[in-house]
């Protein structure tokens, strides 16, 4: 059955040989209208299946692994070794007064969820071709579910973060309660891009072997293994059109308050994110009837 987004049930016409009997109903399925006609009822309507996708690609994960969820601890933290003996050490890269290695689990936290998020949901759909050609369902649950099924990794090195700022004696302070909206931002992030990834890696098989590149490229102009304080003033605004720049930032000003992020990074960030995601949906929106005919 073709792509489409709202189906409206009637009841078949009757004759007078079956007066009496149980009516009939059919569906009838209509193509969705405009580009951004969300429809969210539909998407709270199919929540099941968006918790049974979550599910499942968490389970596949780490299906026949020795460490399991493990891995979403030694990930961060090995990474956090690396920079803090290149970065930190040798190349003695400030950290805005905060112990490099906080400092940079800090930014890798944030940015290792987008990063699974950006791998997972490009190739989402094409993944999910036999589903998404047979069965009908919002498919924006399918790039939703690989961004959502990062936050078990998320929230398990999320808790190392904390014990290891323990142990250095750093007690977040009253802007911990920032951290749900810094969360939030990093997941619209992605979520935003893997709108983009996901829709045209149906049309542009290529799009997937871009990803490699661009996700090793995006993490070096973040301020992940160095602080914002680096760039000269002139060059702000340019920087923060990167969205995960005011992501880390915000993650960061959240766990140390005003020592080591930039409001404004994150204000305009945070504009560029919510473009890019209202972008990425309306053109998810535009080709998704497309998929099923090309998945």
């Amino acid at each position: 059955m073709a792509d489409s987004e709202q189906s409206v049930t009637i009841p078949a016409a009757i004759s007078s040989e079956s007066l009496g009997a149980p009516i009939v109903h059919r569906t009838v399925i209509r193509p969705s209208r405009g580009w951004v006609a969300l429809n969210l009822g539909e998407l709270w309507a199919y929540r099941e299946l968006l918790f049974f996708l979550t599910w499942r690609d968490i389970k596949v994960r780490y299906k026949q692994t020795v460490l399991g969820a493990l891995w979403a601890v030694l990930q961060p933290v090995l990474t956090m070794a690396v920079f803090s003996v290149f970065f930190g050490r040798l190349a003695k890269m400030p950290s805005d007064g905060i112990p490099y290695p906080i400092f940079a689990l800090s930014g890798l936290l944030p940015w290792q969820l987008f990063a699974y998020a950006l791998a997972q949901s490009s190739n989402s759909i094409v993944a999910n071709k036999n589903l998404v050609s047979k069965v009908y369902f919002p498919r924006l649950i399918v790039p939703l579910a690989s961004v959502l099924s990062g936050l078990v990794d998320f929230a398990i090195a999320f808790a190392v973060l904390l014990a290891v700022m323990l142990y250095y004696g750093i007690i977040p302070g009253l802007a911990l309660v920032a951290i749900p909206f810094a969360i939030l931002l990093a997941v619209v992030t992605a979520l935003a891009v893997g709108l983009w990834l996901s829709a045209l890696n149906v049309k542009y098989r290529d799009v997937q072997y871009t990803i490699p590149f661009l996700s090793q490229f995006w993490m070096f102009v973040t301020p992940i293994a160095y602080p914002t304080s680096l760039i000269p003033e002139r060059f702000r605004v340019l920087y923060g059109l990167n969205p995960m720049s005011g992501v880390v930032e915000c993650f960061r000003w959240a766990l140390f308050g005003h020592r080591s992020a930039s409001l404004f990074l994150i204000a305009l960030s945070s504009i560029v994110v919510i473009v890019a995601f209202v972008g990425g949906l309306a053109y998810f929106r535009k080709v998704e009837k497309t998929f099923a005919d090309l998945a």
